[in-house]
């Protein structure tokens, strides 16, 4: 996801750094630089934490929609990219022992664990699924 932020430099202070999709997320750094970096780990964090508490995620505004705000005067916009995980959650499945071991095998084979191996696959064979479909009407 992207978010913009806004960077603002006073002459006595560091390089500040606000997020308009999220009042009260601030950081700073004493170069552009840290700053950038400050700010990509504050938005994370603070994302996380709404996520968390069950909060939800507002859309990233865009660049057009905050022309007029007056938290951007003086200040330079730039996108922020945050790569927030979701979190995991667990759902047993039932299957015959022998398709278990082949399952084991097979997500060995790729370096994966069970449970990423059969994400994998059931993601990849449902996009076949739907290609397979969409050339048959054609």
């Amino acid at each position: 996801m992207e978010y913009i932020a806004y960077l603002h430099k006073n002459r006595k202070s560091d390089f500040g750094v606000s997020f308009p999709d999220f009042p009260g997320c601030v950081t700073a750094g004493k170069t552009l630089e840290e700053a950038r970096r400050m700010a990509v780990e504050a938005l994370t964090l603070h994302i996380e934490g709404m996520m968390e508490d069950g909060e939800s995620i507002p859309e990233a505004s865009i660049l057009d929609a905050l022309a007029n705000d007056p938290a951007m005067k003086g200040a330079v916009a730039f996108l922020v990219n945050v790569d927030v995980a979701e979190k995991a959650g667990r759902f047993n499945i039932t299957a015959r022992k022998s398709q278990m071991e082949e399952i084991d095998r097979r997500a060995k084979k790729e370096g994966m664990t069970r449970s990423a191996y059969m994400v994998a696959s059931a993601l990849t064979g449902a996009k076949e699924n739907r290609s397979a479909r969409a050339s048959s009407r054609t």
